[in-house]
């Protein structure tokens, strides 16, 4: 009987969600207040770090800013100053836990005060097929965009849960969600971001910890250069085509303030998600051939072996 009860419950609840998302998309939800917080932005130092630092910025959060490049970090730190925001560098290694730890302490110790929301955004692309790219660059890949969230989270997550206070923000991909050919340790090292996350996000919620928040943010590809030469179908470009970084962060920013749990940018992207789930493999393997996507990254890395073989990573 109890049972039952419970189903019920539960599928009563499932209905109340699914409407009440649905009617978000016409009703847009009020935004939380962000002026004050104290925003740790993680690869700060270009791409979408930097916007996100001024988005941040707009809404009245003071910054903190780690990067690995300190000068580019700096030059986002002016950026912010000039807009009359608050901001503090940092060169950190988020691959390396120890330097991760010791300056979560040094910020705490500079500020007075503990970091309120986390945006891991640092990301890098190896742009080599898996049998011609160097270990080491697979292990760096693996490092920036899954592993370095564990040290991320370790150290600022306790100071959320006392304060029941907080929002962890992963900026993911929706090679995170669906994969693509050719780019095995980049799709391996999203999906694992995404299911670090959504483990991270069930834990808060069955702890009854309702004032930290999580949202997952997977954009298609960003026009920021990190995947130059990515190409697929012509005709399908046209509806599809690589997100300009600003329009990428602000609809990203727009589920921030909403504390919406998931974020796939542009909205058309879901389709490929659902369909992964729903469809027969066999049949999502002719869409990706219908829609260029199956050899999407081949012109990309043929144009990253050209310009410098076995390069560094490409960070966002």
């Amino acid at each position: 009987m109890i049972f039952l009860m419970d189903l019920q419950m539960m599928l009563l609840d499932v209905i109340y969600f699914i409407l009440r998302n649905s009617l978000r998309i016409v009703l847009r939800p009020r935004t939380k207040p962000i002026d004050g917080e104290l925003v740790l932005i993680t690869g700060a130092g270009g791409g979408i770090g930097r916007l996100f630092a001024q988005e941040f910025t707009k809404h009245g959060a003071e910054v903190v800013l780690w990067d690995i490049n300190s000068s580019s970090n700096e030059q986002t730190a002016k950026l912010v100053h000039e807009m009359g925001g608050t901001a503090h560098t940092y060169t950190v290694d988020v691959t390396n836990p120890e330097d991760v730890y010791r300056n979560a302490d040094l910020v705490r110790r500079d500020l007075g005060r503990d970091v309120t929301m986390l945006i891991n955004n640092a990301g890098v692309v190896a742009g080599h097929r898996m049998l011609d790219c160097p270990d080491e660059l697979m292990e760096k890949t693996m490092k920036v965009n899954s592993h370095a969230h564990f040290w991320m989270v370790k150290a600022f997550l306790p100071q959320m849960k006392a304060q029941n206070h907080g929002h962890i923000v992963t900026i993911a991909s929706v090679l995170g969600l669906f994969s693509t050919a050719c780019v095995e340790d980049y799709c391996a090292s999203k999906f694992a971001a995404v299911g670090f996350h959504e483990s991270l996000a069930h834990e808060l919620l069955a702890e009854e910890i309702d004032g930290v928040k999580t949202t997952l943010v997977c954009p298609y590809i960003v026009d920021t250069g990190m995947f130059e030469g990515c190409k697929i179908r012509e005709e399908v470009e046209l509806i599809l085509p690589p997100l300009e970084p600003q329009y990428c962060v602000e609809q990203a920013m727009n589920a921030i303030l909403i504390d919406q749990p998931l974020v796939c940018i542009p909205r058309l992207t879901y389709v490929p998600f659902l369909c992964r789930a729903l469809l027969p493999w066999e049949s999502n393997v002719v869409t990706y051939r219908f829609m260029g996507s199956d050899k999407c990254m081949v012109p990309f890395i043929d144009t990253i072996n050209k310009q410098v073989p076995n390069a560094t990573p490409i960070t966002a």
